[in-house]
């Protein structure tokens, strides 16, 4: 590609010796999470939300179980002013969350933030400024200690507002663009702000370090985290955030890398939007901590019902291959992958397994309120005979015989290859009853009756083809033997059954029986039929008929 080399590393990796991060092999609990929807990720939309959806929205994120929530820029809109004096004054904050809004290092900006948060029980005031090389230079063509006073000065602008408001009121600074920061001076700005602030156990201050642009590969952002996480002061007192974008496709991996790293907390936002490539997708970090047995304290079992609420205000939509949200995350459309989900699940059945560890499957869509027969196993062209006679036994209860599932396949992927879609289930039961149960022509059964004496089946049986209606009585050893042997008689061809297999269909008074029987001729070729009736017997008797009517038709 041309002009590939117009582009230059525009990060600062630290002065570090070694990576303790990397020596770490998993999260072992959840950060405290911060939803930034309703400012970073309302700012975004191309049509932002109005008073009443932003409203839904922050008692949707409450439900979810966030304690933190960044409801946005007071000073910037009135519309952002109105909604948060309506969460104030219509008390509808519990008394467990606390409101976050922003803030840049100007007095009247600052002054009017105060004035929007008054009344609230808890808030955080969150202080940024641009620190980056490039935002220096090009944009405020300032030197260093210029940059640090814009943040210091806004320090004591908010620690003396703060002091007249009553209130548990906390302190948040972001050296925006941290990504394109020397290290040396990200760290030399935030301990200047921290030395106005003094945070203590009581009160810590966040200083949250964003990728405004994500701008390295993950292991170069986890290492500028670690640089600060060991080099701030008064860390014991300081709750380290990361507010991750995704312009290289990494906020996931540079949130995890970060949190190994030191991070305490993490801003994003549901299904990752926001601007440009979007946020951190909080909903895959959380999901991704719940599948290696952490608890990460956000309550995503119901992830169909989140998804109806943000689409439904935000107006976006969620990709269908968003991990663990999207519509086809669960969906196997080849016959291995369903074969293999099957027998899983089979086996955890069969085991009463409560530990999950189903092929292909990282997570049992029941823990996000999602169903194995409508989202795991889907129908194409690509499907195998496991996944399509898993789906009719769980959905319909048609277990059919291993060896008759293979032709059951074979008949729906044609179809769905001469249509060229997916198949409903209801098109795919249809497909097995048009194809295999009760068919009763061109050769069907009048009146028929049977006896057992000494081991041996009489059958007196009614035989109709053609119009013709042909009485025969033969002896076999059962009935299905007694009752092929008058076929053979009747049309005159080698007939022999290979299997037959019954079951009931459902339980009850009105309950049904199905049977399956697999027959052959000269060809070898093994022909199918099923039979429902409520009376087994019956059901036999046209299971064997349809096999044979579809024997001699193409015979």
């Amino acid at each position: 590609m041309k002009h590939y080399d117009r582009y230059e590393r525009g990060y600062f990796m630290p002065p570090v010796n070694e990576l303790k991060w990397a020596k770490k092999e998993y999260i072992d609990h959840a950060p405290v999470w911060c939803s930034v929807d309703l400012r970073d990720g309302n700012q975004s939309l191309i049509v932002p939300m109005s008073l009443e959806e932003k409203l839904e929205f922050f008692q949707h994120l409450v439900r979810i179980g966030f304690k933190e929530i960044e409801v946005g820029f007071p000073a910037a809109s009135e519309t952002e002013y109105e909604f948060l004096r309506t969460l104030i004054e219509q008390d509808l904050v519990p008394d467990d969350v606390t409101l976050q809004v922003l803030t840049q290092s100007r007095e009247h900006i600052i002054k009017k933030t105060f004035e929007a948060i008054q009344g609230a029980k808890n808030a955080i005031v969150h202080l940024y400024n641009s620190t980056s090389k490039a935002q220096r230079e090009q944009v405020f063509r300032m030197e260093k200690p210029e940059i640090v006073k814009i943040a210091t000065d806004g320090a004591e602008l908010i620690k003396k507002y703060a002091a007249d408001m009553p209130g548990n009121i906390r302190f948040e600074y972001s050296p925006e663009s941290f990504t394109g920061t020397e290290m040396e001076f990200a760290l030399e700005i935030c301990n200047a702000v921290l030395d106005i602030w003094q945070p203590t156990k009581e009160k810590p201050v966040i200083i949250n370090l964003p990728a405004t642009v994500e701008m390295s590969l993950p292991h170069v952002y986890a290492s500028q985290i670690e640089y600060m996480n060991d080099n701030l002061k008064y860390r014991d007192n300081v709750i380290l955030s990361l507010h991750p974008h995704n312009d290289r496709g990494c906020g996931v991996a540079d949130s995890e890398l970060g949190m190994l790293a030191g991070a305490d907390r993490i801003e994003g936002t549901l299904f990752g939007n926001g601007e440009r490539t979007g946020n951190v997708d909080i909903v895959v970090l959380a999901m991704n901590m719940f599948c290696h047995g952490v608890d990460p304290q956000l309550d995503f079992s119901d992830i169909p019902a989140i998804t109806r609420v943000y689409e439904k205000v935000t107006r976006m939509h969620v990709y269908e291959r968003q991990p663990y949200s999207g519509r086809l995350v669960f969906a196997a459309f080849s016959g291995s992958h369903q074969d293999a989900i099957a027998k899983g699940m089979k086996y955890h059945e069969e085991n009463h397994l409560y530990g999950w560890s189903v092929p292909y499957l990282p997570l049992d869509p029941h823990d996000v309120n999602r169903e194995y027969e409508s989202d795991v196993i889907r129908i194409n062209s690509q499907s195998g005979k496991g996944g399509i006679g898993y789906l009719m036994q769980t959905k319909y209860g048609f277990n059919m015989p291993q060896v008759m599932r293979e032709d059951f396949g074979y008949a729906v992927k044609g179809v769905s290859d001469h249509l060229h879609k997916e198949l409903s289930h209801e098109e795919i039961r249809d497909i097995f009853l048009t194809h295999y149960v009760n068919i009763d022509a061109p050769l069907s059964f009048g009146k028929y009756s049977f006896s057992d004496q000494k081991d041996i089946m009489f059958a007196d049986i009614e035989l109709k083809r053609d119009g013709q209606t042909t009485r025969i009585q033969t002896s076999g050893n059962g009935r299905l033997n007694a009752v092929t042997k008058a076929m053979k008689q009747l049309l005159d061809i080698d007939l022999h059954v290979l299997t037959y297999e019954e079951h009931s269909l459902n339980t009850g008074s009105n309950s049904q029986a199905i049977a399956y029987v697999g027959v052959y001729g000269d060809d070898k070729k093994v022909y199918w039929g099923a039979g429902i009736d409520n009376d087994i017997i019956d059901a036999s008797m046209k299971a064997l008929l349809s096999a044979v009517n579809k024997l001699y038709t193409q015979a």
